[in-house]
């Protein structure tokens, strides 16, 4: 029935022309074409270049042909020639090689739940460190007045918090303006939870589902996909697939930066 076997060709190469040659820079993210072994590279020699998940595990691979999918397209990995491009975090801001983190300051980022402190804690968590900065959660924006009063704000010892759906008329934008201050500073993004901020093609998904109102939103989700996941599985899931700042939309991307600024900021006089 068929001209040819098509399981009996070499799945890597390609039907036309060659296979791309990449230069294994460092922080590109690459797969491992036979393990699955996905991570970013951190050295590279002339035989071999090693891979760093985003648990911190490191493995050495050889620069054998098409021996790597990047995004999902077979590569072959050779040695960069030239120094070196600086290593950079997930953030996208120069890695701190050896870093030691420094004395918390008495500054703080807010944001609204364990979900928003884990994304920024994967995403930011090298450049916070270098600043001192610590993250901590509201458990619901409804807490956050007593949170600042409690807090104190004052030259000095700024906050800033990060909450969802911070759009003109809603609940978020009453409470945000009750706190304002020149020493808080109150962002949001338009999303109704910060699942929304992730990419949708980074989550694997055409599209984030419209919940109607009523629906618990996460919930919503989790039925509209037809995913068999409560929120806390389908949260690992969708972080899982989180590496750089490239994954996430642009309105959260400014949003946590202009925190880390507000709050790292050293006060004239």
């Amino acid at each position: 029935m068929y001209e040819r076997d098509v399981f009996s060709e070499d799945w890597r190469r390609p039907l036309r022309g060659k296979i791309p040659q990449i230069p294994a820079e460092l922080d590109l993210v690459v797969e491992d074409a036979d393990g699955g072994f996905c991570g970013a590279v951190v050295a590279c020699d002339k035989e071999a270049v090693t891979l760093e998940d985003r648990h911190g595990r490191r493995r050495l691979f050889p620069l054998a042909p098409a021996a790597f999918l990047l995004d999902g397209k077979p590569v072959t990995l050779v040695r960069p020639s030239g120094p070196s491009k600086p290593r950079r975090s997930a953030s996208g801001s120069i890695a701190v090689d050896g870093l030691r983190a420094r004395v918390a300051r008495e500054s703080r980022i807010y944001v609204e739940g364990v979900h928003d402190a884990s994304l920024v804690e994967k995403i930011w968590g090298h450049d916070l460190r270098v600043e001192g900065v610590v993250v901590e959660y509201l458990e619901g924006v409804d807490h956050l007045p007593e949170i600042v009063a409690e807090f104190g704000p004052e030259p000095g010892r700024r906050l800033g918090v990060l909450v969802d759906h911070l759009v003109p008329g809603s609940k978020e934008s009453r409470i945000a303006a009750q706190v304002a201050g020149p020493d808080v500073l109150v962002v949001g993004h338009p999303y109704v939870d910060i699942w929304q901020a992730v990419k949708p093609s980074v989550a694997g998904i055409a599209a984030w589902p419209v919940v109607p109102r009523g629906v618990p939103w996460k919930e919503g989700v989790i039925a509209a996909l037809g995913w068999r996941r409560d929120p806390a599985e389908a949260w690992r899931h969708i972080l899982g697939r989180v590496s750089t700042y490239a994954d996430l939309e642009p309105e959260l991307l400014a949003r946590v930066e202009e925190l880390i600024d507000f709050v790292t900021v050293r006060d004239e006089g």
